[in-house]
């Protein structure tokens, strides 16, 4: 009984933490592949570049994320988008704080995590995870998920 209760506060505890403290400082950046970029917003006041991230060996696939550096704050990046990559992936920015973000395999019409981003307000996490993270509720004031 004893070795059941504990099995299960121990799953429980995991999930937990795995649901409400996540935050993107594991992803694989070791051994990340360059995507698009970097590509300076209009004003230079921000730049987007995208990274890929291998998972799962032969079988496996490549998540994509975009990070935006503040060129007044060299120090503060933030992680705006992440998701499965699919085979069409660009960036672009529309407007100073518009970042739009092209995810799409054009064969599979279910496929498109494409998204338009107003950088400092919205971040996208295509499993929802950083939208129920309690560490960062504090960077964004809007959260998609797919």
């Amino acid at each position: 009984m004893i070795a059941t209760l504990s099995g299960v506060v121990l799953v429980s505890s995991i999930y937990i933490y795995e649901t409400y403290f996540f935050t993107f400082n594991d992803i694989d950046r070791e051994f990340a592949q360059k995507g698009p970029g970097p590509i300076t917003s209009p004003t230079g006041a921000y730049t987007a570049n995208a990274y890929y991230e291998l998972y799962g060996g032969a079988a496996g696939g490549v998540n994509v994320w975009v990070e935006i550096t503040n060129n007044n704050e060299k120090t503060k990046v933030q992680t705006v988008y992440y998701s499965d990559a699919k085979s069409n992936i660009s960036i672009e920015w529309l407007d100073e704080a518009t970042l739009y973000i092209l995810n799409d395999s054009p064969d599979y019409p279910n496929s498109n995590r494409s998204i338009e981003l107003e950088i400092g307000k919205e971040i996208y996490h295509e499993n929802g995870l950083a939208c129920k993270s309690l560490l960062m509720k504090d960077q964004y004031e809007t959260c998609y998920q797919n």
